[in-house]
């Protein structure tokens, strides 16, 4: 029978691209997720019941026990972006992370890939980086033979970066940014799901990988280069940090007064705190080139899903041809 792999927050935007090279490979793939009604469409990804989505809490360890049974290794992509409330960073980050990797390590798997994130850091101001360092340190007192994966921030179709930034462009003619000349180092997710995949099969060592694309440069650089494959104009405002925490500061609290009624998706006092580093590779880490892999060039990819936010979408060329062959008549 096929192997099984385990993939905790498999329905996420890096999960999917790793169940789908999972399932691609042979393997029998069980997403464990919160809830697997909303999961339903990594069926796709395989043959009949090659896929399953399955019911699993990270902060509950009958659940993570019961997804984990049988499996021949487990991945964890769970991550959380809340620092309040039940799912918050030491509940996801840290203590999810160590218990994934205990009962782990008790079933008598050896095979573990473990996401974190570049810049986790015990020593960090931001509370999202410490916690993704206690939570690599969790991993590996249970199991030290883990891969643990560090991508920068990921790019690819449903991402949470160019997207979100493209939508935001529909709103006014400015576009502010908080930390401008921070730098980072985007990296395609796919990229990373083959890192994953590696990990599982034993195609890399066990170690900590920190994953950057070919392209390096500062949020500003990026955002410029998003407005020009969008074809729309924009004012990059680059407001100053203590600017963007009296802004982060203003939304936190809407978010308490409102009841939570609104969630503060835009921007956190310690995302501001994260900004003010650099989200890039470090000198000596080990990382694509330790596992053979050539990163995918940004612009390969960015093309094929900013179009949407194109002022004339998927029209846009033949709008462009048209206003050229009148320009060329007149």
């Amino acid at each position: 029978m096929a192997k099984l792999v385990t993939i905790f927050g498999g329905s996420g935007f890096l999960g999917r691209y790793i169940a789908r090279r999972m399932a691609n490979q042979g393997w029998r793939v069980r997403v464990a997720v919160r809830r697997p009604n909303e999961a339903i469409f990594v069926r796709t990804y395989g043959t009949v019941g090659q896929v399953v989505p399955v019911l699993a809490n990270i902060r509950d360890d009958a659940s993570v026990a019961a997804a984990i049974g049988g499996a021949d290794a487990v991945i964890n992509c769970v991550g959380t972006f809340d620092m309040s409330g039940r799912n918050n960073f030491d509940a996801v980050q840290v203590e999810g992370a160590g218990r994934v990797a205990r009962l782990t390590a008790e079933a008598g798997i050896d095979r573990l890939v473990h996401i974190s994130a570049i810049g986790a850091d015990a020593e960090s101001d931001s509370a999202y980086a410490r916690s993704k360092a206690e939570g690599e340190a969790a991993i590996l007192d249970h199991m030290p033979g883990a891969v643990i994966l560090r991508p920068s921030v990921m790019f690819g179709t449903e991402d949470a970066f160019f997207n979100r930034f493209a939508r935001m462009t529909k709103f006014g003619p400015v576009l502010p940014l908080v930390g401008g000349q921070t730098r980072f180092q985007p990296v395609y997710v796919d990229d990373v799901a083959h890192a994953a995949q590696m990990g599982v099969t034993g195609k890399a060592a066990p170690g900590i990988y920190e994953l950057g694309g070919p392209d390096v440069g500062t949020l500003r650089s990026f955002i410029e280069l998003m407005l020009r494959l969008i074809r729309r104009r924009r004012l990059v405002m680059n407001m100053p940090f203590w600017m963007g925490s009296v802004m982060a500061w203003g939304l936190n609290a809407a978010q308490v007064m409102t009841g939570g009624l609104f969630h503060n998706s835009i921007l956190t006092r310690d995302q501001v705190r994260q900004l003010r580093q650099d989200n890039v590779v470090s000198e000596d880490a080990k990382g694509f080139d330790d596992l053979g892999l050539q990163p995918t060039d940004m612009e390969a990819v960015l093309d094929d899903y900013l179009w949407v936010y194109r002022p004339g979408g998927q029209y846009a060329d033949i709008q462009a041809s048209a206003r050229n062959m009148r320009n060329t008549q007149v």
